[in-house]
Formats: C-alpha cells, sequence, structure tokens
C-alpha cells in the first residue's frame, strides 16, 4: 500500500497547495515563477479551471504520517501536514488544434521530496490525461532539477529540447529542458 492517498484537489485544499507552490517557488528548482502565492488566489485558480485540467493533490495516509518527520514553521514548531503534494494538468495552448495535448505541474512539500510522492502524483496525472482524452503530456523542468528529472525519465517522458536562457532567475539566466510524452 502506498503511504499516499492521491485524490481531486477542493478548495479547502488551497492553502497547503499555496504553501507547496510558494516553496517551490523559492527553492527556485522547479518553477520560472518569482511572485509567492496566496490562498486566496490559490483558491481562485482552483475555483476558475475546467474538469478537464484538474488538480490533485497527495494526503499522508495514517500509518505513514505518524512515521514522518512534519516541516516545521519558523519558531521551530511541527506544522500539521494533510497535503504533501500537488499536480495539475494544464492548458498547452488555448489554440483548439492543441486540445490534445496537456502541460503538467508537479509540486512536493520540501520535507517529502524523494519520498515517492512525486512519483504518485504523476502516475495519477497520467492516469487522468488518458482519461480525459489527451494524446500527450509536455513539461518544461530545469536541466539541474535532478529529482525532477529522474521522476519524468522513470515515467517515460523524452527531452524534445532545451530553450537556452528562457528565463531570468536571480540575476542569472536559466535554461528549461522541454520533455513530452505520448499517451
Amino acid at each position: 500500500m502506498t503511504p499516499y492517498r492521491v485524490r481531486l484537489a477542493t478548495a479547502a485544499d488551497a492553502e497547503a497547495i499555496c504553501r507547496i507552490y510558494n516553496q517551490g517557488i523559492e527553492d527556485r528548482v522547479a518553477t520560472l515563477e518569482t511572485e509567492l502565492r496566496t490562498p486566496e488566489e490559490r483558491r481562485q485558480w482552483l475555483q476558475a479551471r475546467s474538469p478537464r485540467h484538474p488538480v490533485i493533490v497527495a494526503d499522508l495516509t495514517e500509518p505513514h504520517r505518524a512515521h514522518s518527520t512534519p516541516p516545521t514553521d519558523e519558531a521551530g514548531l511541527a506544522e500539521p501536514v494533510t497535503v504533501v503534494a500537488w499536480g495539475s494538468l494544464n492548458v498547452f495552448n488555448p489554440r483548439e488544434a492543441y486540445r490534445f495535448v496537456a502541460d503538467l505541474s508537479v509540486y512536493v512539500e520540501r520535507a517529502y521530496r524523494g519520498k515517492g510522492v512525486g512519483d504518485a502524483i504523476l502516475g495519477r496525472l497520467i492516469e487522468l490525461a488518458r482519461e480525459r482524452g489527451f494524446h500527450k503530456m509536455v513539461l518544461s523542468a530545469f536541466p539541474d532539477n535532478a529529482g525532477g528529472m529522474a521522476l519524468y525519465a522513470k515515467h517515460g517522458f523524452r527531452t524534445v529540447g532545451v530553450y537556452r536562457e528562457q528565463g531570468l532567475l536571480d540575476g542569472r539566466w536559466v535554461d528549461t529542458i522541454v520533455m513530452e510524452k505520448i499517451l
């Protein structure tokens, strides 16, 4: 049994999604986004999504929760964590010809990276993409995100190119790798 339960996100998950996304923004390993989000902004983002482009979350199951080290807040106090990752299928391009291509996002709570939760999220996103009639999934990743690159390769994504100097983060140009998976 997996230590994670993957389910569709609800408005009640907005705060956890926000926290995890902000970690990805701060850590500079998964997104070219630079502005931190708010729970209200994430609630609106969730509400505006179509059923074809779902957001999913991974909860800790009870036995796993009891044996894990939860993240701490700024004061060093343990924070209660239930949602430890999220992922989404996103519109790749609004043009009708691209309606069978889904962009994807996967974000994992710092304390749970490398523990299989990203694998659970990505596996479910692939299932959902097939169920929703997508033909292809695409993503853009940082080449130095070794964990993410290994995860995508494990699930059959292949590199199709590199965008050189795609974004400016903290005063330096960063490359992104473009990957795809035909479903």
